[in-house]
């Protein structure tokens, strides 16, 4: 069950984040939406993708009514409202690779957006793709510690096809293979209910070091990207 974790760098990236806490909202309203549209079914037992939109709302403390309003306006007569899902491979300074995820009603505005950030920090756009040997795709599931035997945690997650798990301060990290992230997500909630944050993430599979004014640099570009409204995830190599 052996693997890189990087999870003290989301960990610190998502504590900056919570400071935008109503574009958050938005960003997942939009998921939402978009899970249901694309999943055919407004309810969680049979949208996978909903289930994690749902989570992921409820993680950053998303007020339920603002749920329920996402869920209503993906399903009510006469929307049409609907949004692409796009990914850019980007190269930032020091030839840190970044993967951009967005949900976009305007492809070409997005792209714009993303390439105008891009340049301005001294990076390049790549081919979409071209990052796949630089990064796994890979879901991960984390539980509060408390409450919770690791070994009992670890037993089950091995039973169920888990990849790895690793114990941090404060929770408990279980990565599994893309292909296996809802059964095994849904396994472990069986058991262990409801799991604090769940996701899939894209994780480089050898992280770049860079001299600290780089790291300044592209912390900035990450900044940046994150802060655009079609952006949903920024996943860098560092």
């Amino acid at each position: 069950m052996a693997g890189h974790s990087q999870f003290a760098n989301i960990k610190h990236r998502k504590g900056a984040q919570d400071a935008k806490r109503a574009k958050i909202f938005t960003k997942i309203q939009r998921e939402i939406v978009s899970a249901i549209k694309t999943g055919g079914d407004p309810t969680e037992e049979f949208n996978p993708r909903l289930r994690l939109a749902i989570l992921k709302a409820k993680s950053v403390n998303m007020p339920k009514d603002k749920i329920d309003a996402a869920i209503k306006k993906a399903t009510g007569a006469g929307n049409t409202e609907s949004f692409d899902e796009m990914r850019y491979d980007c190269y930032a300074p020091g030839g840190v690779g970044i993967i951009v995820e967005a949900l976009t009603d305007n492809k070409n505005r997005t792209a714009g957006e993303v390439r105008a950030l891009i340049i301005k920090y001294n990076g390049n756009m790549g081919e979409t793709g071209s990052l796949d040997f630089t990064f796994k795709r890979l879901g991960v599931i984390l539980y509060n510690k408390e409450g919770i035997n690791f070994e009992k945690l670890f037993e089950k997650s091995v039973e169920v096809g888990a990849e790895n798990v690793e114990e941090f301060d404060e929770v408990y990290e279980i990565t599994t293979e893309f292909a296996d992230f809802h059964k095994v997500q849904s396994e472990i909630s069986k058991t262990f209910g409801d799991p604090i944050e769940a996701s899939i993430q894209y994780r480089a599979n050898s992280p770049v070091e860079i001299s600290q004014e780089k790291m300044d640099t592209v912390q900035k570009l990450i900044d940046s990207l994150e802060d655009l409204d079609d952006v949903q995830n920024v996943w860098p190599a560092i």
